[in-house]
């Protein structure tokens, strides 16, 4: 016994919606879409890391503090006195 419902549901599933010939192209393009957006921000990440990185071998450990003179210290080894008295 087949009746008006049957029949109906027979019709539609044999028949395509024309909005789902493109549904898939429009799918794929969206996630290539995505996907070259998250490749961008993921350059610039790189980038931003490489110029950190960079900058802190760039700067060096640093250098040592300079030691202070002392004038009036033991260590005057080149004062002009010693220099002269070293001639005679």
């Amino acid at each position: 016994m087949e009746t008006e419902i049957d029949a109906a549901l027979r019709r539609l599933v044999a028949t395509d919606h024309p909005a789902l010939d493109g549904m898939e192209d429009a799918v794929l393009a969206g996630l290539r879409a995505r996907r070259e957006a998250r490749t961008g921000i993921r350059m610039a990440a790189i980038a931003g890391i490489g110029a950190v990185v960079l900058g802190a071998v760039a700067a060096g450990p640093g250098t040592s503090p300079a030691s202070a003179a002392a004038p009036f210290g033991g260590a005057a080894s080149l004062a002009p006195s010693t220099l002269l008295l070293a001639e005679r």
